[in-house]
């Protein structure tokens, strides 16, 4: 199948590219400067001329912080761009996949939310990848909304390279202790939407790896896999004040998954492990 990979350059985005290769699809990667999802006009021309069988839209503006100040930007590449590849994709007849994000969530409680719970996003970013969905709902019905939870992968920028750049350089390292969610491997999280894309089964899906933790608990992980000796402290939100409001509860229920038969990824501290195996 031929398939059109937006935001091809990005950490999930070139770990996406490499999946469907191995499986044998004819990949065509789009991402910026040449290729831009609010250039309505151009990015639906593009893909008309390539007349694909199905889109992966993971062309997305994830500055969280920075989006509370550059709020119409956000908006232009959440919003109008899902709406803009949805709209062209239920023109072509192309299937859709589309990655949110746990970030649409409130993040009250301490139970795994749903894909039917109510969205509630608590920053700008949130709500811009909110909309985004019922853009895609409402232009392309066949489509797959996917919604990951902190990724992390070897090629971009990621919290965990963050964490060992720390560790060379601090005798100590504090980390929030009251935010639960799944670290995510982008690497796995590939496979997952290979085969997702592979089939028709389309509605709201939740992935990330198994297992729930803390980023104090994550941390801590990581550097014991690491074998560094730096000490690790746990620190509530309120020592680190950002622009953008986190949920505390970024836990994400797997039963979309289950239902459509589609495997679940691996152990959060498993995945770990093999991440840091690779670099």
């Amino acid at each position: 199948m031929k398939i059109v990979v937006t935001g091809s350059e990005g950490m999930l985005g070139r770990d996406v590219v490499t999946a469907l290769k191995e499986r044998g699809h004819e990949v065509v990667g789009c991402d910026l400067p040449e290729y831009d999802v609010t250039d309505r006009i151009g990015i639906q021309q593009f893909i008309r001329n390539e007349k694909p069988g199905a889109v992966i839209h993971l062309a997305a503006y994830t500055a969280v912080d920075k989006a509370e100040n550059d709020r119409a930007q956000c908006f232009a590449v959440n919003t109008l761009g899902a709406r803009n590849i949805a709209c062209i994709c239920n023109a072509v007849g192309a299937k859709l996949l589309y990655t949110s994000t746990d970030y649409v969530f409130g993040g009250e409680g301490d139970e795994p939310f749903e894909t039917d719970s109510p969205v509630n996003p608590l920053n700008h970013y949130g709500k811009t990848k909110a909309d985004g969905e019922e853009k895609v709902r409402k232009y392309c019905p066949d489509s797959f909304i996917l919604r990951i939870c902190w990724t992390y992968g070897k090629n971009g920028k990621n919290f965990v390279d963050t964490m060992l750049n720390l560790a060379d350089k601090q005798s100590e390292i504090k980390a929030v202790d009251d935010q639960t969610g799944s670290p995510t491997y982008t690497k796995a999280l590939a496979n997952l939407i290979c085969d997702m894309i592979e089939t028709d089964k389309f509605g709201t899906y939740h992935a990330s790896c198994e297992g729930f933790c803390t980023r104090y608990e994550f941390v801590r992980e990581i550097i014991r896999l690491a074998g560094k000796t730096v000490k690790v402290l746990p620190a509530e939100s309120g020592e680190f004040p950002t622009p953008a409001k986190r949920p505390h509860n970024s836990r994400l229920s797997k039963k979309s998954l289950d239902e459509a038969g589609f495997s679940r990824l691996p152990d959060w501290k498993t995945s770990l492990a093999e991440y840091l195996s690779d670099k």
